[in-house]
């Protein structure tokens, strides 16, 4: 039985959904101004996984997974002049390379991608049902905030109450605020911005009320889970439940997950430090699934550690797990569902997703595939077939092994037609009995990081 830590409630909950049988789910996606780095990774990641393993649970047509693309806020727009670009072909040019990213970690496109700017009725619409209950209102510099002190419950996800929250924020300079802590629903056009007519005049919608809208159109009023990462909890997160709850006068969402940070080095990843990296720069040295393993081989609440030395063990972690593959036609083997393997695996993943114990549990299958290859060729063949099953729930170990571990020339080094020569001249000098030629050629492989196995059926190689 699935079990998830609820930010909301700060505990362990029995996973219950709404609607029997059938799982809603909505995470705030990305703000589409830049290519996104490896802390959008984590998120891309994490809630693919957590999707899987939903449509696993009650079945791929009863989970509606919704992740967002923010394409209007002040980071867009400040980008969009700073390059002198128009603000769609900014935005498009960046889903673009978004997908390209996700494309190659693996992760699966959501049921539902909304957009802001297509959504804009929904937001006009919640934000004058919250005026016309006295919960917003327009400032003398004609925008539109939301009136934090009417929701009496404002702080219940970030767990501080409205005093305390007051009492830390700042005297703000913005006069037309009734408080600090009041935050815009509805900002008015400034020249060259692009704008939208409405009851208060032509504008744009605040961050905050752009996810209330999308989610309850997408969703309902009430869905079982909204994700996001940490940094959101507050005020992004707060501040939809805060706009949702008055819209609507009932609970917006029953489970709130959020992510951990990552961090570079253990310092905080920021570009000010100059440890900022952004996915498609990684991917120039490592393979896509090499990340993968190395963010789901952390709980996902947890803090990710990002390092050149962290990626290393999981490329090497991941190795170990496609070497077991080796050798094993699993083609005509039939799946052991009740193994005892899989029950642990499920026990993992029910309590809060916790990849970092389901994949010990393929290191511990791949041991015993190991010890099977060579005394028990049918069973390790459905062994082989198991551990890839549940790796495919991690979204893991789906690439062909020995392609996998022959690795990519993207990596640097010697391309896969120039190592296949040098193998081919070797068994030719082998033939021949030229035994120098043989050590000079696997010399030169070795100072590429080419490691040969010869097998009965020939020479194979990888790169390590």
């Amino acid at each position: 039985m699935l079990h998830i830590q609820n930010t909301l409630s700060g505990k362990k909950e029995l996973f219950t959904p709404i609607h029997p049988g059938k799982v809603n789910m909505y995470v705030c996606g990305m703000t589409v101004y830049d290519y996104c780095h490896i802390g959008h990774a984590r998120v891309l990641v994490v809630f693919d996984v957590i999707a899987r393993y939903l449509r696993k649970i009650y079945g791929a047509e009863n989970v509606t997974y919704v992740r967002n693309i923010t394409d209007i806020d002040d980071k867009i727009i400040a980008r969009a002049i700073e390059n002198g670009e128009d603000i769609a072909a900014l935005t498009n040019r960046f889903i673009a390379a978004m997908y390209e990213d996700a494309d190659a970690l693996g992760v699966k496109r959501p049921d539902m991608e909304p957009r802001a700017t297509e959504h804009m009725d929904e937001i006009l619409q919640m934000i004058q049902t919250l005026i016309d209950k006295g919960l917003a209102y327009q400032g003398e510099n004609a925008d539109v905030y939301y009136q934090v002190s009417e929701f009496k419950t404002y702080g219940q996800l970030a767990k501080k109450n409205l005093d305390d929250l007051q009492a830390g924020s700042r005297v703000d300079v913005e006069q037309s605020k009734r408080d600090p802590m009041d935050f815009v629903l509805w900002k008015m056009a400034k020249a060259g911005e692009p704008s939208w007519d409405s009851n208060w005049g032509k504008g744009r919608p605040g961050w905050h009320i752009e996810c209330s809208a999308m989610s309850t159109k997408c969703l309902g009023d009430h869905f079982d889970i909204h994700g996001g990462g940490l940094d959101l909890k507050f005020p992004h997160h707060e501040n939809e439940i805060a706009q949702s709850e008055a819209c609507t006068g009932h609970k917006f969402v029953n489970y709130w997950i959020h992510n951990g940070f990552v961090r570079v080095d253990d310092e905080k990843m920021s570009k000010s430090l100059g440890n900022f990296f952004i996915i498609r720069e990684v991917l120039q040295s490592y393979v896509p699934e090499v990340i993968r393993y190395f963010i789901l081989n952390s709980h996902y609440m947890s803090p990710l550690n990002y390092s050149d030395e962290n990626l290393d063990k999981a490329k090497a972690s991941l190795t170990t797990l496609y070497q077991a593959l080796l050798d094993v036609d699993i083609t005509e083997a039939v799946l052991d569902e009740e193994s005892d393997y899989t029950k642990r695996f499920e026990q993992a993943m029910d309590d809060d997703f916790n990849t970092p114990m389901a994949i010990a549990v393929l290191f511990d299958m791949s041991h015993e595939l190991n010890r099977l290859k060579s005394t028990d060729v049918e069973y390790a063949a459905i062994l082989a077939a198991q551990l890839k099953k549940l790796a495919e729930l991690l979204g893991l170990l789906e690439n062909n092994a020995q392609q996998f571990l022959q690795g990519s020339s993207s990596e640097g080094g010697l391309a896969d037609d120039e190592i296949n020569a040098l193998i081919e001249q070797r068994a030719t000098a082998k033939q021949e009995k030229n035994w120098s030629e043989c050590d000079r050629i696997r010399d030169v492989l070795d100072a590429e990081d080419i490691l040969l196995e010869d097998t009965a059926e020939g020479t194979r190689w990888r790169r390590i």
